[in-house]
């Protein structure tokens, strides 16, 4: 799969631009804010459907501007495949392939692998439960499309549930039969996506070690764990048996959304006791895990955005990353830089064709 071109239509700050690709390396250089960080969320924006950096759609449209379009030209499996996401103030975005717009975003998730590493990803460590449940679904949903389905039902039954409980509360009133038809609809979508994360921690947490292993150039042992109220307990049996708790807090406690994965090196969590350079060597190697893991299911190269790499890591761990682009046969490759000379030298050192984008 490659990237041939990208246009941008008042993206972020780009008014106008469009860029036509190597097929291996690309390299975005200039100075901070010149926009090099928004190419490669527009890149991220034609795979996933929306921003990594910035969720709001509204929030992602040039200044001043009442929408954005970015369009990208691809070729996959030797077909041209022409994604065109659009936006406009006050509608619903639009994402299309070859000039038919999606029914459902969902239908787009996995059609065009993408791994992403960036500075951001600090918060896979620091932040809450919330942010590492959504890296796991977003790896397990590239490649099973009912996961997705599951994931997207179960939230919306969740916020039924808690909307019913807060009804409940303020009318001083309930109704044990309205709150079971959610509770077995919890169950059902909840058991299936419990057993599937199950599932991948089974297949992933190996690739992970594997891969830091390779990067960490360390003996450290880290691990990955998988947190849920469900490993000893059926979830209809914890909704019931908790439902006081749940009456008055107004709020479900108990399920998969309160999922966690837990970050570890030598038996301690990587947030509190992990130095900065092992963080950064455990979010890498989750990072390229979870590229070696969808490259399986899609039996294809994902692209790869390496966005403000030298940034977090030094230059012999960056040329090491990119060097797997000759020893791995990793697909297309984009990267953003500060110093285009420092960029240049690194990538200068893989025997693979590559472009240079100065911002």
């Amino acid at each position: 799969m490659q990237l041939q071109n990208l246009s941008l239509l008042n993206y972020k700050n780009f008014e106008s631009h469009t860029f036509e690709f190597d097929a291996r390396i690309n390299c975005f250089v200039g100075l901070n804010g010149v926009g090099k960080t928004n190419v490669l969320d527009a890149i991220y924006h034609l795979s996933y459907g929306k921003s990594y950096f910035n969720p709001i759609t509204t929030q992602n449209i040039r200044h001043g501007e009442e929408f954005f379009v970015i369009e990208g030209n691809y070729e996959k499996n030797e077909r041209a495949e022409k994604i065109v996401v659009s936006a406009k103030r006050g509608q619903k975005k639009v994402i299309k392939r070859n000039g038919k717009a999606y029914e459902k975003f969902s239908e787009h998730i996995g059609f065009l692998p993408l791994v992403i590493i960036s500075p951001s990803d600090r918060d896979l460590i620091v932040e809450g439960s919330d942010t590492r449940r959504k890296f796991m679904d977003g790896v397990i949903s590239q490649g099973d499309p009912e996961y997705l389905r599951n994931l997207i039902a179960y939230k919306k039954v969740l916020e039924q549930r808690n909307s019913l409980l807060k009804y409940f509360a303020a009318n001083q009133t309930f109704n044990q039969d309205t709150l079971d038809i959610y509770d077995m609809q919890l169950n059902e979508y909840g058991t299936s996506i419990h057993e599937k994360r199950l599932a991948f921690i089974e297949a992933f947490a190996p690739i992970l070690l594997k891969r830091y292993e390779v990067i960490s150039n360390s003996k450290e042992q880290v691990a990955l764990n998988y947190r849920s109220q469900l490993h000893d307990s059926k979830l209809i049996d914890l909704l019931q048996q908790n439902l006081q708790k749940d009456k008055i807090t107004q709020y479900s406690n108990f399920g998969i959304h309160k999922d966690d994965l837990l970050f570890q090196s030598q038996g301690h969590p990587i947030k509190k006791f992990g130095s900065q350079g092992q963080q950064k060597s455990f979010l890498i190697a989750l990072k390229l895990a979870q590229f070696d893991f969808l490259k399986a299911q899609s039996k294809e190269q994902p692209i790869l955005l390496l966005d403000d790499i030298f940034d977090k890591l030094d230059e012999d761990r960056v040329a090491q990353i990119v060097n797997l682009v000759d020893n791995e046969n990793f697909g297309q490759l984009f990267i953003s830089d500060t110093h285009a000379s420092r960029t240049e030298a690194v990538v200068k050192e893989v025997s693979q064709s590559y472009k240079m984008f100065a911002l």
